[in-house]
């Protein structure tokens, strides 16, 4: 972090990493805090850009930290910019990326905008939802093929001139792939430029990012500067540190926990999370005071999973969570209010154990199945299963129990 950022509100700092560029200086195209006494004077709203590439169906609790702070922006009076990546979704970011990604069509792209608006609340009341969609002058939504599927030849070239090859091997992602021979693909090169030019689009004060987006943020800086606008600044909030303890929160590494899911999964998942990950995910995740938290690290644990829970489904559901995962835990699930039901109408009977609870979707594979129950990790109403060939001849023997792997895994079966 360039600095601790005392200045700013804490709306504004809690959880910023990179403020870029940070000076405190009287000109507003060096110094955020001009910028935002500007607007103030001016009674002009900052432009809060934020970008997303729907490439996946799932937004995470790991994505919602920069939703956070975009509604954060909305709540003192500033326009959200919510940028859809219809257009360079089908390219795909190469931050993170060691190889060249899988271009989608059109048409799933849109299919995954529309299912991420949905979760970040559309067609909900702002108390209920991450951003607010409802009050007015809050929230632009924009798509960036209005501007980029237009661009001719000439358009194109003229955005390439404003960068170097040499720039972009500068960075990280491109520099490891092209020092370990693995194929870059020149359309690659164009990303950052678009994601730049969307800030020229739709002339941005504010860009908010991952810690990872950096050269995408002070390229979309270059490009207004060489188009005539004022340049925008650059938010860097931290990635989120997944259920592993180790590797970014991802769908794809399984270490996830979707804003979506139901209350008692969510709550089972996040007082699971590693000690040392509990303050960070209370200091992103939620507006607790962090300096009267309980010196007790098991009780910061279940506050923080409240807490958190709470923000996605209400006060209500996550206490219920709360209680009905104690009951898990103990064993006990003769008081089980709320527990996920799925139906077995799928399942082919008669059905042995490993098969069961993989096509249950408990586990991932057959064979993981197998080594969750040679583990000792799968339970059929808390009674553990140590056969992976235990049959079962009819789903009437299942129907109503609840199916368990770990401590994270459940649901109730259904017909």
């Amino acid at each position: 972090m360039l600095g601790n950022f005392n200045e700013f509100p804490d709306w504004i700092s809690r959880g910023l990493d990179d403020l870029f560029p940070y000076k405190k200086a009287e000109d507003s195209d060096q110094s955020f805090l001009k910028r935002l006494e500007l607007s103030s004077i001016e009674k002009k709203p900052l432009r809060v850009k934020l970008g997303i590439d729907p490439t996946g169906t799932e937004i995470h609790i790991g994505h919602s930290i920069l939703f956070r702070k975009l509604r954060a922006f909305q709540d003192a009076g500033h326009k959200a910019i919510l940028i859809i990546g219809d257009f360079t979704a089908r390219i795909g970011d190469p931050t993170g990326k060691s190889k060249t990604r899988i271009q989608l069509t059109k048409d799933e792209v849109e299919s995954n905008a529309l299912n991420y608006l949905e979760q970040l609340g559309l067609g909900k009341e702002p108390q209920n939802s991450l951003l607010d969609f409802s009050t007015p002058g809050r929230l632009e939504i924009r798509r960036n093929s209005e501007w980029l599927e237009n661009l001719n030849l000439s358009n194109v070239i003229e955005l390439l001139s404003n960068s170097t090859v040499g720039q972009m091997l500068a960075k990280e992602d491109f520099n490891n792939r092209y020092k370990s021979g693995t194929p870059i693909s020149l359309h690659e090169f164009l990303y950052p430029l678009l994601q730049g030019y969307d800030s020229v689009a739709i002339n941005a004060d504010l860009e908010l990012g991952g810690t990872d987006q950096k050269f995408n943020i002070a390229m979309g800086r270059d490009l207004q500067k060489a188009f005539g606008q004022k340049p925008q600044f650059g938010m860097l909030l931290p990635i989120l540190v997944g259920l592993d303890g180790t590797q970014k929160m991802s769908k794809s590494l399984n270490n996830f926990v979707g804003i979506n899911e139901d209350s008692l999964s969510m709550y089972s998942k996040l007082e699971k999370v590693p000690d040392d990950l509990v303050f960070s995910y209370l200091n992103l995740l939620t507006d607790e005071n962090l300096n009267e938290l309980s010196s007790i690290p098991r009780e910061v644990q279940k506050f923080m999973a409240l807490k958190i829970t709470s923000n996605f489904k209400g006060l209500e559901a996550a206490k219920k969570a709360q209680y009905n995962s104690e009951k898990l835990i103990l064993g006990n699930q003769n008081s089980l209010e709320e527990i996920p039901e799925s139906s077995i109408s799928k399942v082919n009977f008669p059905a042995k154990a490993f098969y069961l609870f993989s096509k249950m979707k408990l586990c991932s594979s057959s064979s993981e199945a197998r080594r969750q129950i040679l583990g000792g990790g799968v339970r059929i109403d808390g009674e553990k299963i140590e056969d992976p060939n235990l049959e079962f001849d009819t789903p009437n023997e299942l129907i109503g129990k609840i199916l368990q792997v770990g401590k994270k895994k459940f649901l109730r079966v259904s017909n």
